[in-house]
């Protein structure tokens, strides 16, 4: 793999970069991570995310083969949510994500701050 990357409109690392960069995608993947869930199930793990919002990125993260969605007949009706092979090949990046932004997060928070009051 050339390790001097274009980042060319078109190019993989674009598109991978635009998949974890979008709020909500790697949240709701991680909150994949141990196995299928229901929209509620997956409200209450992550938090603070609306009912539109989290259908919005389901559908994203679908459409991107990254999930996939298995709907249930009976009275109501349900729906479960998994990730795909695909989808658990992010995990590893997220989680390094997560890792720096815990010994990181300090350092850029008191930057912001320094941006702020000095602006």
């Amino acid at each position: 793999m050339d390790t001097d990357l274009a980042f060319l409109a078109d190019c993989r690392t674009r598109l991978a970069f635009d998949l974890v960069s979008h709020t909500w995608n790697p949240v709701v993947i991680w909150a994949l991570k141990d196995g299928p869930g229901r929209p509620g199930e997956l409200r209450a793990r992550i938090g603070g995310i609306s009912q539109k919002v989290l259908t919005e990125t389901l559908r994203r993260l679908e459409s991107n083969g990254l999930v996939t969605r298995q709907a249930y007949g009976g009275s109501p009706p349900r729906v479960e949510y998994e990730l795909t092979a695909l989808g658990r090949t992010l995990l590893p990046p997220i989680q390094a994500f997560g890792v720096w932004a815990h010994d990181h997060g300090d350092e850029v928070t008191e930057a912001q701050d320094r941006y702020t009051r000095e602006a």
